[in-house]
């Protein structure tokens, strides 16, 4: 689509998963995409699959969601390169499930940190140039932001306050021309929490998937905002 051809976007955790999946998708529309790791290896190797099959450029960045000064040098990378940026996926999550005797502090705080707060340093970091460009915020929070179970006590609190903080932040920023949204899966077939995706996983929501929806929010006339998206997979097995 000739709207989004040259625009730029920062994927967080884009390397596997979700991210690429969004990547993927959005490179096909000629939109110039950042994606980041922790590994900078494994985030360069990610661009340079990326950029074998699609119209647009990808950039390969390590950087760590709960790192503020990290994120603010992934920005700056992103305008160096390419001199805007547009829009912002903050997708970079992790998973530790136990029930509440057994989860340590060591696990709270990594998935408090990177789920939650990581969100908001990428958001912080992004917003000076957002602001220049009338851009648009994503977060992918999940299901468990809104339906808790057991031994999901620190990832429903990550993802319960995710959803919170990103409709709020929705109201903080409308009024600058910034858009925001949050994307809120349930099952997928990814790689998060050590699961290797299989032909078993066919009925689950696929990575492309994600990104289909992600290019409809970007797309659709700027006077409409779906705020918060719960998407589930149409047929799962009957347990």
């Amino acid at each position: 689509m000739d709207i989004l051809k040259n625009k730029t976007v920062l994927i967080t955790g884009g390397s596997k998963g979700i991210g690429y999946g969004i990547a993927e998708v959005l490179l096909a529309q000629g939109m110039r995409v950042a994606v980041t790791s922790r590994d900078k290896d494994r985030a360069e190797q990610a661009a340079e699959e990326l950029n074998k099959n699609n119209s647009g450029e990808a950039l390969g960045i390590g950087a760590d969601v709960v790192d503020y000064q990290s994120q603010e040098e992934a920005v700056a990378q992103v305008i160096a390169k390419w001199g805007q940026l547009d829009v912002l996926v903050a997708n970079a999550g992790v998973g530790h499930f136990a029930p509440i005797t057994e989860l340590t502090p060591e696990q709270w705080h990594q998935t408090i940190d990177t789920n939650l707060t990581g969100v908001f340093y990428s958001v912080k970091a992004s917003l000076d140039a957002l602001k220049k460009t009338k851009g648009y915020i994503f977060t992918i929070s999940s299901l468990a932001g809104a339906n808790f179970f057991p031994s999901g006590a620190a990832y429903n609190a990550s993802k319960f306050g995710l959803t919170g903080f990103t409709q709020a932040m929705m109201l903080d920023l409308r009024q600058d021309d910034i858009k925001v949204s949050t994307i809120m899966p349930g099952s997928v077939a990814t790689y998060f929490n050590n699961h290797v995706p299989s032909d078993k996983d066919a009925w689950k929501i696929q990575s492309e998937d994600i990104g289909k929806l992600v290019l409809d929010l970007l797309t659709m006339h700027p006077r409409t905002l779906p705020s918060k998206i719960e998407v589930r997979p149409s047929k799962p097995p009957v347990k």
